[in-house]
């Protein structure tokens, strides 16, 4: 019987902070991420409104995010539109045969390959 086990006592010092270390530096890059993509929405809207106050428009206050109700009821409306633009189907499946039974796309020729053998050429 071939037994495969995990020894812990192995584990050296130099691997646990290796591991460690590769823990924090992705868990700091995600944070890092996170911070990068929620500030540029807002860095973007500021420079628009910058741009359109340099313009003489008068600029809107800045409207309400959507809450994940109205985003939920917003998408459960459009679902249930969409679904009802639908043609009824019978849901009846059909085979059609046909009589020509040889097709180039099943023909194995096609998957074969030829190779040049140096051994077979001579002058």
């Amino acid at each position: 019987m071939l037994y495969i086990g995990f020894d812990l006592s192995r584990i050296g010092v130099e691997g646990l902070i290796i591991c460690l270390v590769g823990y924090v530096i992705v868990f700091v890059a995600l944070q890092i991420l996170v911070v990068v993509f929620n500030t540029i929405p807002k860095v973007l809207n500021y420079f628009q409104r910058r741009k359109e106050r340099a313009a003489g428009k008068r600029v809107a206050p800045e409207a309400e995010s959507l809450t994940g109700d109205t985003s939920a009821a917003i998408s459960m409306a459009l679902y249930l539109f969409m679904n009802e633009n639908h043609d009824e189907e019978s849901n009846k499946m059909t085979i059609k045969r046909i009589s020509e039974t040889y097709t180039p796309w099943s023909s194995k020729i096609y998957g074969l390959r030829t190779y040049f053998k140096p051994h077979t050429f001579h002058r």
